[in-house]
This record gives structure tokens, sequence and C-alpha cells, in this order.
């Protein structure tokens, strides 16, 4: 008799053997899903919380972080990450107060809260994060341009992030 003719006949003596071995493993404990902070509240009423950072940073005399962005987006989420760190914080977070705001996928045509935006005189969020600091005299302190240029955050990292920082400091 074959090897081909045999394997059927083998692997249904091994079937309960292997059963018992898995019996007997110790138990394995599941593997929890990443805990992923969400830090674009859909829910949240976007244009009084932008009027509050914005009131409470004249107020404290430190500039508001206004991010534009949403969770579902990469770049979004690793600047948030930056802005929410422990180095931020230690570093600048006696200067600056940030607020995350979601604008949807307004690529897509699904956006919201893009209305916030005419504020500093955009018309369209072609893509996310996009990063307006606001000084406590309520003047915008990098332009536009580079505002909206935080859709590659993801690839410029922590360490580039907070150098943007010091240099604005400056």
């Amino acid at each position: 008799m074959s090897l081909l003719c045999l394997a059927p006949l083998l692997l249904a003596q091994a079937a309960p053997a292997a059963e018992e071995c898995k019996a007997n493993l110790p138990e394995r404990p599941a593997t929890a899903a990443p805990v992923v902070a969400a830090f674009y509240d859909q829910k949240a009423d976007a244009r009084a919380a932008m009027d509050a950072a914005l009131a409470d940073a004249a107020r404290g005399g430190r500039s508001a972080v206004l991010v534009f962005g949403g969770d579902w987006c990469h770049d979004s989420v690793a600047l948030a990450q930056v802005l929410t760190s422990d180095a931020f914080k230690a570093e600048f977070g006696a200067g600056y107060s940030v607020t995350f705001i979601d604008v949807g996928v307004p690529q897509t045509g699904k956006g919201r809260n893009i209305e916030l935006l005419t504020r500093f005189k955009v018309k369209q969020l072609k893509g996310t994060p996009a990063m307006f600091v606001v000084g406590p005299d309520g003047e915008l302190r990098n332009k536009r341009k580079d505002a909206l240029s935080w859709r590659n955050a993801h690839s410029r990292g922590a360490a580039a992030t907070l150098a943007w920082f010091r240099k604005l400091k400056d």
C-alpha cells in the first residue's frame, strides 16, 4: 500500500492525539487589539472648541494650535501623537494649547467643519491635517501655505515636528 493511500488512515488516527495534546497546552492569553486614541471628535461642537481655544490662549498669553484632521488619516494621527506626547508637553506645554478639530474626509467631498477654515482664508481643504498656530494676539504665527503642508506629518516624524516648533518660537 502506498503512502498516499495510508495518509487518510494515519491522519484519522493522529487527530484524536493532536486534540489531546492541544487540551494539555497552557491557554495563551488572547492578544488585545492595539488601542488607538481618538483625537478628532466627530461629535464635538468644533466652532465652540475653536473659539474657546482662541479665547483661552489670549487670556493665558499662549498660542493656540488648531489641528484640522481626522482619526482615519495616519498623518493626522501621527501629528496628534506628537502634540500630545510628553516631549511636546515638557518643552512647549506652557506656551501652546492644542485643539483637534475633525474635518471628516474633505478630499472626497465628505468634509465637515470646513467653514471654520475661512478664518484662515482657506476655501477648500485638499488634504489632512492642517495646523494653524494663532498667537495670543489673534494673529496667525505660521503662514497658510505652511499650515496646509502637514499632509506628510507621519513621514516627518516627531523630531522634525518638535524642531518646527522650536523655530516657530524664535
